[in-house]
């Protein structure tokens, strides 16, 4: 990740998962990576590849169901929308 977007709000969500995929390792901030790979590779973050069994939004609510049901849905619209402020914040920051 470029040295630049560790400002942005989002950015240790970012970092985690892109140190997870990179070590095989399935984590909340991985799948969460994996189901935004479209976006973050517009935004200039290569995402590892890492096979999944189901769609990566359905693997990470499932993984957020394991740690906690009662709050996993809360938990997985905050996770987007960090995520999402970190794109829009992604593509203000990068040179046009």
């Amino acid at each position: 990740m470029r040295a630049d977007l560790d400002a942005l709000p989002g950015h240790e969500l970012v970092r985690t998962g892109l140190d997870d995929l990179r070590g095989g390792r399935e984590s909340v901030e991985a799948v969460l990576l994996l189901a935004a790979r479209t976006r973050l590779h517009h935004a200039g973050i290569e995402v590892p590849d890492h096979p999944l069994d189901v769609p990566a939004g359905h693997r990470l609510y499932d993984l957020l169901s394991d740690e906690n049901r009662a709050t996993a849905h809360s938990r997985y619209n905050a996770l987007v929308g960090r995520l999402v402020s970190f794109l829009r914040a992604a593509g203000h920051a990068s040179p046009r």
